[in-house]
């Protein structure tokens, strides 16, 4: 590149003579191309930077949302386990140690060494720490739960051994094999559905075929093997210490009043008999002739998967049959 030459205009000769700038005047000159060069340079760092992503950043931020997308699944799955975990526990505060006549576990028991905030304080230092504190904390929650719950149900195995007559004796199967119906409808208030009006229902109903067998739930004598207002045909058992099933709108009766029966023993069919609407089980339970929720009394026939099934099926279920 040519050197750039300067003239200026003088008036005394009236001619343009050759300026030689000064070596101020140089680095004056340098250092204004320098600063333009600069600022250039900055401005144009500050809009890629803020105005275009790079290809590593847009990957992270997919990422980031993927994480945080799977941080919420196993949130919502903690959660469920955890309800599940508490209606397990209510059962076995509520009724099987009740029936065992042993004391709840209580929640000192339940909750060991969960209060121990130091061992969360180093996941606080992490990236998303409100969601990795959060989903350990219910994993922690859960794993003393499964381990007070095993506990538990050692001590129940140990006191069981001594009370064999009592357990057979107790409600703790479905009185319908469970591929052999649907579930119709839930304990509690439900809209009647010949009156229309809100009435408790004190059992559950099982949506099945005409002439499904219908078992006994536990060892005991029949006590009412008849016709009955509005449960039709229906089955009565006394199972002693208290407990007594019912069996309504029954096709068929299938055992008479004073006959001896054993859990799992066919004693009816179902039918659509009595105020109902169509084919189906009534089943009750009754302690102390207080209505109980069935749900409960499942114990000795459905695994933890079935048990939880059941539970979500008998609250949404709205169809009342009777």
């Amino acid at each position: 590149m040519a050197k750039k030459v300067y003239y200026s205009y003088n008036p005394e000769t009236d001619n343009f003579e050759r300026v030689y700038p000064s070596f101020r005047m140089r680095l004056g000159s340098w250092l204004r191309v320098w600063v333009k060069a600069v600022v250039i340079a900055v401005m144009m760092f500050l809009i890629v930077f803020y105005c275009f992503e790079s290809p590593t950043e847009e990957n992270l931020r997919k990422e980031n949302a993927q994480l945080r997308t799977q941080y919420g699944i196993l949130g919502r799955r903690l959660e469920n386990s955890l309800k599940v975990m508490a209606r397990i526990q209510e059962r076995d505060d509520n009724f099987y140690r009740v029936m065992m006549q042993m004391d709840p576990m209580s929640n000192s028991e339940r909750h060991a060494g969960l209060d121990n905030e130091n061992r969360y304080r180093e996941l606080q230092e992490l990236s998303d720490a409100g969601l990795v504190t959060r989903l350990t904390q219910s994993m922690d929650l859960l794993e003393r739960q499964l381990y007070a719950q095993s506990q538990s149900f050692d001590q129940l195995r140990t006191v069981l051994g001594t009370q064999k007559d009592k357990i057979a004796h107790i409600p703790s199967i479905l009185p319908i094999n469970v591929k052999d119906y649907t579930m119709s409808s839930g304990y509690g208030y439900r809209r009647d559905p010949i009156y229309g009006s809100s009435k408790f229902h004190e059992g559950l109903d099982f949506a099945a075929s005409t002439g499904t067998d219908v078992f006994a739930t536990a060892d005991g004598n029949v006590s009412v093997a008849r016709r009955a207002a509005g449960y039709g045909n229906c089955i009565d058992i006394d199972h002693g210490y208290n407990y007594m099933s019912r069996y309504a709108h029954l096709s068929e009766i299938l055992v008479k009043e004073g006959d001896s029966v054993k859990r799992g023993q066919l004693i009816g069919k179902v039918g659509s008999t009595g105020k109902s609407t169509g084919p189906h089980l009534h089943y009750e339970v009754r302690f102390k002739d207080e209505a109980q929720n069935p749900v409960n009394y499942y114990f000795m026939d459905l695994s933890p998967e079935e048990y939880a099934d059941m539970i979500q099926a008998a609250d949404n279920a709205g169809h009342v049959m009777d």
